[in-house]
């Protein structure tokens, strides 16, 4: 009865140091819920850009006004008639 005391307690305390300290662990748990939580604050500012983006995207093809001042700041376009002045400073 003796040895099968001891054998239990041994197993039992085998069980609690992989609990701890092997794969699976509680601690290598709680860094994979960190890591979780940081990857998805990142997938939500990714979302958000994206639907930045797609709205901007939907604008450009829906309205010419958006177009035509997406030319002029982003390329320097002009119309005809317009007379185009730089400052140099």
């Amino acid at each position: 009865m003796k040895g099968l005391t001891i054998a239990l307690i041994v197993l039992f305390a085998l069980l609690q140091i992989r609990l701890f300290f092997g794969d699976g662990s509680i601690p290598n748990l709680v860094a994979l819920n960190e890591q979780v939580e940081i990857k998805q604050k990142e997938v939500d500012k990714l979302k958000e850009r994206n639907l930045t983006l797609e709205a901007e995207v939907q604008d450009l093809k829906h309205q010419l006004g958006a177009l035509e001042e997406r030319a002029r700041t982003d390329l320097g376009m002009i119309q005809k008639g317009e007379t185009f002045y730089q400052n140099v400073n």
